[in-house]
């Protein structure tokens, strides 16, 4: 497994927009959240990382979700390399893992460079004016490492959030495989 950490990108950062088709085909708009709390959060199908958290994260975002903050996945790996990650694979996994929040298709890896995504999973939070409040690391579990699931950065954030609260500046990075992006596409740096 390669290790690529999620570029931290600065606090305070307006959300980009986004207009990406879910599982079902719907376009799904990032306006469509103003005004709640939002949880990005760039994720795929087969990387190990996301594998790890899925049943995990499947049960946070729901918890989170009726506490009125918004959440969804985005998938922007190149699928003629990985097909796993395409959006019929997608919808599967959505149904599988129980995602209660729509599973995006960023098709032409644009929005993960606007959001400077490098990882799956990468996480990036905003408050109800979305500005970005926390980008970082969901816990200090990893494949194999024999640590615990717990959500703890992640849910320590959206705790804040829901709150109305600040949400601690004291962040680590996401760890995980690197976004698969297409050979003409120049990967966000730190």
């Amino acid at each position: 497994m390669a290790l690529t950490p999620s570029v931290m990108v600065e606090l305070g950062t307006k959300a980009p927009d986004f207009a990406l088709p879910d599982t079902t085909g719907r376009t799904v708009e990032r306006r469509e959240f103003d005004g709640k709390p939002l949880l990005v959060m760039f994720i795929c199908n087969h990387c190990p990382f996301v594998k790890h958290l899925r049943d995990h994260i499947a049960e946070t975002c729901k918890a989170y979700q009726d506490k009125g903050v918004a959440v969804v996945g985005i998938s922007s790996n190149d699928v003629v390399n990985f097909p796993e990650d395409g959006p019929e694979k997608m919808a599967e996994e959505a149904k599988e893992a129980g995602y209660s929040f729509p599973y995006l298709f960023d098709d032409t890896q644009a929005v993960a460079l606007t959001y400077r995504a490098a990882c799956t999973p990468d996480f990036f939070l905003y408050d109800p004016g979305h500005k970005l409040v926390y980008r970082g690391r969901y816990d200090d579990s990893r494949p194999d490492s024999g640590t615990p699931v717990t959500g703890a950065d992640l849910k320590a954030a959206l705790d804040s959030i829901v709150a109305g609260s600040p949400v601690s500046s004291d962040q680590k990075n996401s760890i995980g495989c690197n976004i698969k992006w297409k050979a003409d596409t120049k990967a966000p740096q730190a």
